[in-house]
């Protein structure tokens, strides 16, 4: 059985489920799918990304400006890979989903936990494959350090350090404004880090946190920084977490940081610390063991079984698992490890950061967010939405 997969929206990071994902498996012999459609409102897009799969998968996909016809065009299409702005994957996600097809959708799973509760009932109902394309904790670097971590080498985790500090002043389109994007990186990448903290440590209880705007203005020319424009995102978040397991974290993201950047990624343990750049460090041991050996040691502890399952087709690229994973559940009722289920509490840490910081730095269960208890940073862009 040949799964006939449909592409919508044919920008940047659909070209990287093509490049590193689709691609890599065809080309080690998994062809067990075909893309036979691509849609974008930019045909010239469409057109581009069908040419470069014709490349190398020998057929070339249909070309469509509208994602409704693509659905009437092609009855033979059994699944959508969707990638749009955050406003619009509850509308075409549920539509896709209505129409009988199974999906997989880019993080996060919706600009709203509303919008993403209708999404999940939509799959419920229709009993549908539903898969979140979150691709960080499939990275070779972070199943290490799961294993690591479950393994016990540092002891009982005590504490999370998440902080990354960093300038961005140039624009990046529809990802500056809030009625689109839903929030600034600590939504649109922090959404992956929310979902490393769930895989790695496990669910959070509530947390606490503040939110700022420090400079509104973002520029379209990159190499000169001109052509000035209003960004109506936040730039920076710091937030306390509680974990239900007792593990305490701090967590802060800025794109404001000019001058040096500062980047920590680290779990303690009261044995030691995992640090997610240079590896692990045991109390009274004066080397440390780096990622690289912990990666080689976590490989080499793999059954046969477990190697194909982590790394398809010897693929180490997570893009490539994911699509890999979709296409199996699709075709054989497989499960899905991020599933619609796994992006809903993952989105749900990010948007309790805008609630407490909305509600002025007041702690907010991860409970509350998830039965949409707590909406008061979120109001408006239901409204916005319609819903």
């Amino acid at each position: 059985m040949n799964l006939k997969i449909g592409l919508i929206g044919c920008g940047g990071m659909m070209g990287a489920h093509v490049k590193n994902g689709y691609a890599p498996l065809w080309e080690a012999g998994y062809r067990e799918f075909e893309i036979i459609a691509c849609c974008d409102v930019a045909e010239k897009s469409a057109a581009n990304m069908a040419d470069l799969i014709a490349d190398w998968q020998g057929t070339q996909p249909r070309v469509y400006t509208s994602y409704e016809d693509m659905l009437d065009a092609e009855p033979d299409m059994a699944a959508l890979d969707i990638v749009v702005t955050h406003s619009s994957h509850h509308t075409v996600a549920i539509h896709c989903i209505e129409s009988g097809r199974h999906v997989m959708l880019e993080k996060p799973l919706a600009m709203t936990m509303r919008a993403g509760k209708l999404i999940l009932d939509a799959v419920e109902a229709q009993g549908k494959v539903f898969s979140i394309a979150e691709n960080y904790r499939r990275s070779i670097e972070n199943r290490a350090c799961n294993w690591l971590i479950k393994s016990g080498r540092i002891g009982n985790l005590r504490q999370l350090y998440w902080v990354g500090c960093r300038d961005r002043q140039w624009h990046w389109g529809w990802r500056d404004e809030l009625d689109k994007a839903g929030g600034g990186w600590t939504f649109d990448g922090g959404v992956h880090s929310a979902d490393l903290f769930r895989y790695h440590i496990g669910p959070v209880k509530c947390l606490t946190a503040l939110s700022r705007q420090y400079d509104n203005i973002r520029y379209k020319d990159r190499e000169n920084m001109s052509d000035p424009v209003e960004a109506t995102i936040e730039d920076t978040t710091m937030a306390l977490l509680e974990f239900e397991n007792g593990v305490t974290g701090v967590w802060v993201e800025s794109i404001v940081s000019p001058g040096e950047s500062l980047g920590v990624q680290r779990v303690y343990g009261d044995e030691g610390s995992l640090d997610f750049g240079k590896g692990l460090k045991l109390r009274g041991r004066d080397e440390p063991t780096s990622m690289d050996e912990l990666k080689d040691e976590f490989l080499g502890q793999l059954s046969e079984e477990q190697s194909d399952t982590f790394f398809p087709r010897g693929i180490r690229n997570p893009l490539a698992h994911e699509v890999h994973e979709f296409a199996e559940a699709c075709l054989r009722s497989d499960s899905i490890e991020t599933d619609g289920i796994e992006g809903f509490k993952a989105q749900a840490i990010c948007m309790a950061i805008y609630e407490s910081a909305a509600l002025g730095m007041q702690p907010v269960t991860i409970r509350d967010v998830e039965s949409l208890t707590v909406e008061t940073y979120q109001r408006p862009l239901n409204e916005g939405l319609g819903i």
